[in-house]
């Protein structure tokens, strides 16, 4: 075999220069893991004792659900516990990863934050005034709730909107979520669901590849104006999902750390799969709250 020969240019001393530096980018800050919240201390015991039981009696309908990624899960109300008993709960569930809101339909008002725990989510209706009416913790993929609103704010099928002068691509991204739409659901997912499910009856657009006008995005924007339900989810950068106002279209922006947008999509699907919780977190939910009931009631034996 001839040998391959290939010539190396070697840089004579004192000739590069600074910007001839390589380059890297920024890493990733700050990563989030899971922690076991912390039993508060010098509580009232009647209080950490109520607080422990909800919980137990959360965690016992939670033991009997199976779990489906496209139906409502288990639900505790808690609206009308006392104000020690719900800080205590409060503290023991945490802030994960996923927060939601629901803005600008009549008599909706709602606000979501995950748990420490995946799949276990916190959940406040607020009135007009902004008092709150509803409280409850519910486990599953994501609050049925946030569902509801999206279909709610949204019409059934695409609007037709007057093209802007320069649109060039957007007609035909129009075309493909009508035939998408048109054969959404067409099959059934059987009596349970999983996250595998989701993914697979999900359709994506990336708008990021797509060579888009500025006009392009104009009419899809008057197209598919911002829906009622927001959803962030942070970890590296940001994931931001919001509804739309037509029904099962979800549009999903992915941010760096540096807050700059790094993937723009169209998701047709009824649940946005990637803030969803998955079978394999309400298993690790269950044996977690299982520890940490176990803790709280020995504190509270203790004292």
């Amino acid at each position: 075999m001839k040998p391959l020969s290939i010539p190396i240019h070697a840089v004579p001393e004192g000739t590069r220069h600074e910007e001839d530096e390589m380059q890297y980018p920024e890493m990733p800050r700050g990563m989030v893991t899971f922690s076991m919240p912390r039993v508060p201390e010098n509580v009232d015991t009647s209080a950490l004792t109520a607080a422990y039981q909800l919980l137990q009696k959360f965690l016992d309908a939670l033991n009997d659900w199976t779990f489906d990624a496209q139906a409502a899960g288990v639900r505790l109300d808690l609206r009308d516990q006392p104000a020690a008993v719900l800080n205590i709960l409060n503290d023991v569930l945490g802030e994960g990863e996923v927060s939601a809101r629901v803005e600008g339909l009549p008599g909706c008002d709602v606000r979501v934050q995950e748990s420490v725990f995946t799949g276990v989510w916190r959940v406040r209706e607020l009135n007009a005034q902004g008092e709150e009416v509803a409280y409850w913790i519910e486990a599953g993929s994501l609050p049925q709730v946030l569902i509801e609103a999206a279909a709610r704010g949204a019409k059934p099928t695409l609007p037709e909107v007057a093209l802007p002068e320069g649109a060039m691509n957007a007609p035909a991204v129009f075309v493909e979520i009508r035939a998408q739409l048109a054969a959404f659901g067409a099959e059934g997912n059987g009596a349970t669901s999983s996250l595998e499910d989701v993914n697979e009856n999900a359709h994506e657009i990336n708008l990021t590849l797509l060579p888009l006008t500025p006009a392009d995005h104009q009419a899809l924007q008057e197209a598919l104006p911002v829906g009622p339900v927001a959803i962030i989810s942070k970890s590296f950068g940001s994931c931001r999902v919001t509804s739309t106002g037509t029904q099962h279209i979800w549009r999903i922006q992915h941010f760096n750390s540096k807050n700059t947008l790094i993937l723009n999509t169209l998701v047709i699907a009824e649940r946005p799969s990637l803030v969803l919780a998955a079978a394999e977190d309400i298993d690790d939910a269950r044996g977690r709250l299982a520890e940490l009931i176990a803790w709280m009631r020995d504190d509270a034996e203790a004292q």
